[in-house]
């Protein structure tokens, strides 16, 4: 019973199954993808454009010093020091705790900020928000439920287009007192 067992061919035949009507004919083998090359990122890499998702510093890691660079920046984690992303975005997160100095373009805090804020376009403060520190910036929001302790200036950036903001009347009274 045992030793009755014939020997399988070890090879296949070459030839074609016979296709019987009602069968689907044999499917080819699907191609395989070519292999994707991936890419290490260079320390000299350029910058994102604009809009698109931005660098972000994870609820674990804690930063002493100094961030600067040209990309948004969403904070999770915590800073004590500077950050300076003079043309780009800092979105400080829920989870976020800076214990710094921020110089943006724009900032949002959803989390806490100890330190002065100067941002170029606008600062918000989101309900969740707190900020303790002096704020200097062309537009402010600070939402109902947020924290604020400090000064704020609004900068007009210059006399010349603080002129156009005051009224007709204004302006015509010191033109004509000059």
């Amino acid at each position: 019973m045992w030793g009755n067992k014939k020997p399988e061919p070890t090879a296949k035949p070459a030839s074609t199954p016979a296709v019987t009507v009602g069968e689907a004919a044999p499917k080819a083998p699907a191609p395989v993808p070519p292999p994707v090359e991936v890419k290490p990122m260079a320390v000299n890499e350029a910058p994102r454009p604009a809009g698109t998702t931005p660098a972000r510093l994870g609820s674990s890691l804690h930063v002493k010093g100094e961030i600067t660079g040209n990309e948004d920046l969403l904070v999770d984690g915590s800073v004590e020091g500077l950050i300076s992303l003079e043309d780009r975005k800092l979105t400080v997160g829920p989870t976020a705790k800076l214990a710094a100095d921020v110089v943006a373009r724009e900032i949002v805090v959803h989390g806490t900020v100890k330190g002065n804020l100067r941002a170029r376009d606008r600062i918000e403060i989101k309900k969740e928000g707190s900020v303790v520190g002096d704020l200097t910036t062309a537009r402010i929001s600070i939402d109902d439920g947020a924290y604020f302790k400090g000064s704020i200036e609004i900068d007009r950036g210059g006399e010349a287009d603080a002129d156009v903001d005051r009224p007709a009347f204004s302006r015509a009274a010191n033109k004509s007192g000059d």
